[in-house]
């Protein structure tokens, strides 16, 4: 059995997501009537990780349901994108899920704590999921003012390093995908982020191979 194999098991999903899969009840479900959540921050990339859950999948069909959350006309996923996209390039027409009642707040924070859990999250992942957690937090009226601290608790992360990964969200498209390619270091791309956006820009020309003379012009 491959490594994925044991990664897409999730023996603790109801723990992690507060779902009781026996009460719950797993139903079959189009699927093409499941869409991505809005603004979902994780990427869903065509590499050697999908190309595991696509074999395992095909051996042994999704093990654990995809949590989704019914919509006017479509059915949002909360967890299991990885596992949607895998069952589409397969071919299947119908997937299991469980049906929850979540708020805005509460399916963010089950989003963000489901995907976290995978065994590479880039940079610019991370950063987006830790800011959409921590506004998920405050929006609740719930600790708002510790919302750094608890989604650093849950990621085993201070405070501190929460906040230096959201700061990464103010950096421009290229900046941040240079830091998810290890060309720019957090450190440098951290303080980049507290400059003024055209300050940014200008870095950015820099780092093309244009020089302050040529940005000027």
């Amino acid at each position: 059995m491959s490594k994925f194999g044991e990664k897409i098991k999730l023996t603790s999903y109801d723990e992690l997501l507060g779902v009781n899969t026996e009460s719950e009840g797993t139903k079959e479900l189009d699927i093409n009537l499941l869409r991505e959540f809005k603004n979902h921050p994780f990427k869903v990339l065509d590499d050697e990780r999908m190309n595991e859950l696509v074999s395992s999948i095909r051996e042994r069909g999704i093990l654990s349901p995809i949590l989704v959350r019914k919509r006017i006309n479509f059915y949002e996923v909360i967890s299991g994108t990885e596992e949607r996209e895998a069952a589409e390039i397969i071919g299947l027409e119908k997937v299991p899920v469980i049906i929850k009642e979540l708020t805005d707040d509460d399916a963010t924070i089950i989003m963000v704590d489901s995907n976290i859990q995978r065994e590479e999250i880039l940079p610019s992942e991370k950063a987006f999921a830790f800011k959409m957690k921590m506004d998920a937090i405050s929006h609740m009226g719930k600790r708002g003012d510790r919302s750094r601290e608890i989604v650093g608790e849950d990621n085993g992360l201070g405070g501190r390093q929460v906040t230096r990964y959201v700061k990464l969200t103010n950096l421009i498209a290229e900046l941040l995908d240079m830091v998810d390619q290890k060309k720019l270091t957090i450190t440098l791309a951290v303080k980049i982020a507290d400059l003024s956006e055209e300050s940014r820009r200008v870095l950015n020309y820099i780092n093309q191979g244009y020089s302050i003379n040529d940005v000027a012009n």
